[in-house]
Formats: C-alpha cells, structure tokens, sequence
C-alpha cells in the first residue's frame, strides 16, 4: 500500500491566486462585472430576486484569535440574505467553520464523549485539541510519536487519547495535560488504527502491517493479546464491552475475535472487493460500518444469530483513488446516518435506513480522510489531506 512521507511533506498547500494577471485579462473582468451589474440592476428594477455565484474570496471571513499564531478558526458567512435568516441547528460559532493548524494531512478527527474538544490527528506528528465552543485551539500534544499519526480515538471516560503511528508504535496521553501515558513499542510494522471500546475505558485495540490486531490494558505495560492475521491490518473496531475485536485489511475481509477465544476468527465478513480502510461499530453494538477500496461502504449486521445476509446495506458514492489512503466512515450517535471521508474531496452522508444520500459536502481541496460527528449536536468534522478541518452544522430531521 502506497505511503507518504512521514512528515507529509509531499502534500503541497493550495495554489493561491497569482497576483500578475494581465491587463488585458483584468480589463475583461471588469467588462464582465459590469454588465452582470447592469443585467442585475434591470432585474432588481423589475422586482426579480437575482442570485449571483460569487468566489470564495467574496465570503465575509472572520478569524478567531487561537492559541498559537499558526492555528486559527475560519468563519464563514454567506452574504445571501435568504441563508443569513436560516434558523441554526448548534450552537458552533457558525453554520460552517474551518479550523487551521496542522501543518500536514490531517488523518483523524473526534470529538470526546461530551462534544466540547475536537482532537485532531495529522501526518505532522502532533495531536491538537479545539474547543468546540470557541473553535479555538487550546493544546498541542507532541513529542510522543516521531512519525506521522495516522489514527486517533479518545477513550469512553474522556480522559485519554488513544493514536497510531507509522513510527510502529500506539500513544496513550493525557488528554487534561498531554503527558504520556504510555507509549507501547510491541508492533513490527506501521500502526494502521487504532479503536477503543464504548463501555470500557481500558480496553483498546491497534491494527498493524504486521499482520497482528493487539489488545492493549492501560494498566499493563504489555499487550493482553495478540491477534494473528494472513495480510496487514488497515482497520479495527472493539465491541462496546471490549470483548469483541473486529479487523479489516488488504485481504478485503473483516475478521470477528471472540477474545474468550482468540486463537482463530469467530466470523469472517466477506463482500469488499478491496483493501477494507475503515471499521467502526454502530452505537447498538449491533451492525459494523466498513469503508473499502472498492468505493463501496457497508453495514454488516454483527447480531449472534443473523437471520438473513450479514452484509445489509451497500452505499456508493465516496470515491477511493490511486494516493491509496485509510479513508474512514462512522456513525451518528442515534445510528440512523452514517457519513464517510473520499478522494474526490467531498464529504459524503447517507440514511443508515433508507439508503439515501443525504449529503455531499463540498469545501476541502484534498482527499478527505476523516468524518466524525458530534455526540449530542447536528454538527459534523472532517480531516483532509489539505491539511484543514471543517466544522459545518446538518439538518437531519
């Protein structure tokens, strides 16, 4: 599987708008502004309702002073009177908000069990936490990987947070100070993902490309359990109680552990034709969410006795590409959506019960690696390879 750089150096930022343009060229824009004037001055007359597609550089942006000089929030507001009336839905600063910081791809992002921080995840080493109020950055975790990160959970008290390295290793940190916790070195290869359990704080599971799923304790310096796998490990996911391992990775199949019995899969998922990049486990407990390079996502039903085809729902749309990255999907709280991260830069979100797409969500000019949702607000998160997370609200009555 295709990787980049360690520090994601070779993501470049964003083109801006060159400032030599021609007379000429700025001559014809002004010709152009000036009878799309005249054209919405004579509607405007005859009492018409004119809407103008404008560029980005015409939305009024507001920035909110950050932490540190190199991260700030972005509001945007559009200049629309008919949006400007629209009724919110959260309480976040704006209807959307773009956070900067990060100085390489972002690969992670997740609000804490109470929605009040958003942590995020980059290929820059670092973990940074927002206030999910102010949208200001107020910490910045470092100095605990020395290669990129490439997953992040916190744990279900809220107090730690949980990450996985391409340095091999899986971080635990203080999520009040930023201390290390621990740092465990076990894995031979890159740290896929890592996951943590809903009902149980000191249950928590990383996938490697050492083809082994482990099962960490906090309270113990080594590894509870070691989980033999045929191929790499891209993905995992721990049931709510932490007695369930679920793993996903280039062999397209998702493998259930019994951890009563771990020596071999309890259950093997087939379906995906590709490399599975994401698994998370419905708020129920009772259905896994799959991402795959095959640009399908998935709901199995995970149930003991499942009376009909395991694989429920397929939903199509998010886009998978040749950067071959772990792109993730994830549930709402009440499980009755899901959304999921895509190559084409869109933020895709689907009726988990309908299969309808609800969504698709423009703003990022990179692959979109990450989506998560707020646990109590219709607000929705996404990391990008653009380096950049976006807030935005969601009408999802």
């Amino acid at each position: 599987m295709k990787r980049r750089h360690d520090d994601g150096n070779d993501d470049p930022s964003p083109s801006s708008a060159s400032s030599s343009s021609s007379s000429a060229a700025t001559g014809s824009n002004d010709a152009h502004r000036a009878a799309a004037g005249a054209a919405a001055g004579a509607a405007a007359a005859a009492g018409a309702i004119v809407l103008s597609k404008k560029p980005r550089t015409d939305l009024d942006l507001a920035v909110v002073p950050a932490a540190s000089a190199s991260s700030s929030a972005l509001i945007l507001h559009s200049q629309h009177p008919q949006l400007q009336q629209r009724p919110r839905l959260s309480t976040l600063l704006a209807p959307i908000v773009l956070l900067t910081g990060h100085s390489a791809e972002v690969t992670a992002a997740r609000f804490n069990p109470a929605g009040t921080i958003l942590a995020s995840a980059s290929l820059d080493k670092s973990v940074l936490l927002w206030d999910t109020a102010s949208c200001k950055n107020f910490a910045n975790f470092s100095g605990n990987h020395t290669a990129g990160i490439l997953d992040l959970q916190w744990t279900s008290n809220g107090e730690r947070i949980v990450t996985a390295s391409i340095d091999k290793s899986v971080g635990i940190w203080d999520a009040a100070n930023g201390d290390r916790i621990r740092r465990y070195k076990a894995h031979q290869g890159i740290v896929n993902a890592c996951a943590t359990a809903l009902n149980n704080q000191n249950a928590i599971v990383s996938g490697s490309d050492d083809r082994t799923t482990r099962v960490w304790d906090p309270r113990v310096r080594a590894e509870v359990h070691s989980l033999a796998c045929s191929y790499p490990v891209t993905s995992v996911a721990v049931s709510h109680g932490g007695d369930t391992v679920y793993a996903g990775g280039l062999d397209n199949v998702v493998k259930v552990f019994d951890l009563r019995k771990p020596s071999e899969p309890a259950l093997v998922l087939e379906g995906h034709a590709d490399t599975i990049t994401s698994l998370s486990l419905s708020p129920n407990g009772n259905f896994v969410l799959t991402n795959a390079m095959d640009n399908t996502v998935r709901i199995w039903d995970v149930r003991p006795y499942c009376p009909n085809d395991r694989c429920s729902t397929i939903l199509t749309g998010a886009q998978h590409s040749f950067e071959k990255t772990l792109l993730r999907a994830n549930w709402s709280p009440d499980g009755n959506f899901v959304a999921a991260g895509s190559a084409d830069r869109f933020v895709y979100v689907w009726n988990a019960n309908t299969r309808a797409l609800l969504y698709r969500l423009p703003g990022h000019s990179g692959s979109v690696n990450d989506v998560t949702f707020h646990p109590k607000e219709p607000i929705i998160a996404s990391g990008a390879s653009d380096k950049k997370i976006y807030l935005g609200e969601l009408d999802l009555s």
